[in-house]
């Protein structure tokens, strides 16, 4: 192959790692730029707070028990069709979205686009997995890392701007023409490719079986506040079936978890042993960089993004800045990330990855420790954005280097599974810090302001109506009460910047455990990994392109 030739196949790939960037930066913006317009959509559909948490959850949930399925279609089927194919879905869906008239419509469009997003973000990192080598490889995912950690704060931002001068529906209509960039950049610039080896059955009961597990747990901690823990105190109600019994839905969809994931577990290994295909190569288990790497993912994942779901509720409704002031706030995290990626890149080369996922969850901890010692009713800004920025680099230097370091000792024919096992695992601690840190945030809240009302001598009946009123809104009653009451807002204010802060150390606590998982990481890179590097170097200088890129041909050309 030519020199010419080289040089353009070089340039096809690193053009199309910014398309498939780009399309991981939109489905990560979306997770994320719903929270600043949140209070607006509860002022206009007129949402409770068990909603709200189902506006991120029914995405986030969706999106985490479907990426195991997506990810083995992927490699089966083709990375790029199955790219394109999510895109679109999630562009439709978000078209749905910003026409939603009701809260119960919004959820459901949201539940759609997680079917989308689920197809995008393991077909991306299995595309990068097998389309770089060497050193390119730790630079590609390098990027893809930094685009995830800066769109958790572009997301605000953008979605604040949108939110103050046109409307929260275009948080979601901003997707349209996104989406269609997506779809053109990645039909010219990205290479078609998929597992030519295994080309079995899906494992439809597998797949069956973990969407069970997720969705059960995930209920569990949302709606535990809601229908009781442990004895009913509401009834659920299915049109017009009501909950019989005195023993609460929670603890069944519980036990529904346990039930559910120890039957995914003993279905998958049944078949592995049978020779068949499974939806989780519990083969990849066995390396220890693989396992190791996707527990810490998980854990660091319940702190990383659960917090961002309670700071723009408390900027707004205790602090009374404007959805733009807060995305300004937030984007103090973007900037700690894009300096990340540039400290990554000066040092990747001297420190190993591992060392430079420590340090990033040492940041992380001290940003959101500090945002927890610092949070209250009268806080200004200048305390806040410090520690935005420690946390965001945190999270620019984790996010990138935790997701080499887990694929490092994949297979490529197993890219699939393995980048959809660790999206998985990224996902559904994402999904458990949701639901984990918001239960703490409106149980903390609701207590903490009943205690206050007490305090101040208020009858019961009236406590309850106003604690319901503050938590159903998820703040966003706060400020009424405080122009019908100076007191009683004060109350409020005082009692949701407290919830706000425990679940700040809530979510430090986590990336503790997360940190402590990292110890279990070697810092080494294996021989297979060596072997790699050199091979693509060798590669390179014989003017070979990607040897698993499956071949395409447009136009006449080969690529």
């Amino acid at each position: 192959m030519s020199a010419a030739s080289v040089a353009t196949s070089t340039r096809r790939r690193w053009a199309g790692l910014v398309f498939i960037s780009l399309a991981v930066a939109t489905i990560i913006v979306d997770s994320t730029i719903v929270n600043v317009a949140i209070p607006s959509i509860i002022k206009d559909l007129g949402i409770d707070s068990t909603q709200v948490q189902w506006v991120q959850e029914s995405y986030t949930l969706v999106f985490a028990a479907l990426l195991l399925v997506f990810g083995t279609l992927a490699d089966r089927f083709g990375r790029r069709r199955l790219l394109l194919i999510g895109v679109t879905i999630f562009t439709l869906a978000s078209v749905l979205a910003a026409l939603s008239q009701t809260g119960d419509l919004l959820i459901g469009s949201r539940v759609i686009q997680g079917i989308g997003g689920a197809m995008v973000l393991p077909t991306t990192l299995s595309i990068i997995n097998a389309t770089f080598r060497g050193r390119e490889r730790g630079i590609a995912f390098a990027i893809w890392g930094s685009t995830i950690g800066g769109m958790v704060a572009v997301g605000p931002l953008l979605g604040g701007w949108l939110t103050t001068y046109f409307s929260w529906r275009w948080a979601f209509g901003i997707n349209v023409p996104l989406g269609i960039i997506i779809v053109v950049g990645t039909l010219l610039f990205v290479a078609e490719s998929r597992d030519t080896v295994d080309v079995r059955r899906i494992d439809i009961v597998g797949a069956v079986l973990s969407i069970v597990t997720s969705a059960t747990l995930v209920f569990g901690l949302i709606e535990g506040r809601t229908y009781g823990w442990w004895l009913t105190n509401t009834r659920l109600t299915i049109g017009t079936w009501k909950w019989p019994f005195d023993l609460s839905p929670i603890p069944i969809a519980f036990a529904v978890t346990l039930v559910a994931g120890a039957a995914f577990v003993l279905w998958g290994r049944h078949r592995q042993r049978q020779g068949k295909t499974t939806l989780l190569a519990f083969s990849l288990f066995s390396i220890a960089s693989f396992r190791n790497g996707n527990i810490a993912a998980l854990i660091v994942s319940l702190g990383e993004f659960g917090i961002i779901l309670s700071l723009p509720l408390w900027l707004q409704n205790v602090l009374g800045y404007t959805a733009l002031q807060t995305g300004f706030v937030l984007l103090a995290l973007a900037i700690g990330s894009f300096v990340a990626s540039g400290f990554a890149g000066a040092f990747g080369n001297r420190v190993s990855p591992v060392t430079i996922v420590r340090v990033g969850l040492a940041a992380e901890i001290v940003g959101v420790a500090g945002l927890g010692l610092v949070i209250s009713a009268s806080a200004s800004w200048l305390q806040i954005v410090p520690f935005l920025f420690v946390y965001g680099f945190g999270v620019g230097l984790a996010t990138a280097q935790l997701t080499g370091v887990v694929l490092k000792d994949v297979p490529i024919e197993q890219s699939g599974q393995g980048s959809g096992t660790s999206s998985t695992a990224r996902q559904i601690g994402s999904a458990l810090g949701i639901a984990i840190l918001g239960t703490v945030l409106f149980t903390s809240a609701g207590t903490a302001l009943d205690a206050r009302l007490h305090d101040r001598g208020l009858p019961s009946a009236e406590r309850t109506q106003i604690v319901n009123a503050v938590v159903d809104s998820a703040g966003s009653a706060i400020p009424s009460l405080a122009k019908q009451s100076v007191g009683i807002g004060s109350d409020a204010k005082v009692a949701f910047s407290d919830a706000t802060r425990y679940a700040a150390f809530s979510a430090a606590g986590f990336l503790v455990l997360g940190f402590l998982a990292t110890l279990r990481l070697s810092g080494v890179s294996s021989r297979k990994e060596e072997e790699a590097g050199e091979a693509a170097d060798r590669d390179s200088a014989e003017s070979m392109p990607p040897a698993d890129t499956a071949t395409t041909v447009r136009d006449g050309r080969t690529s």
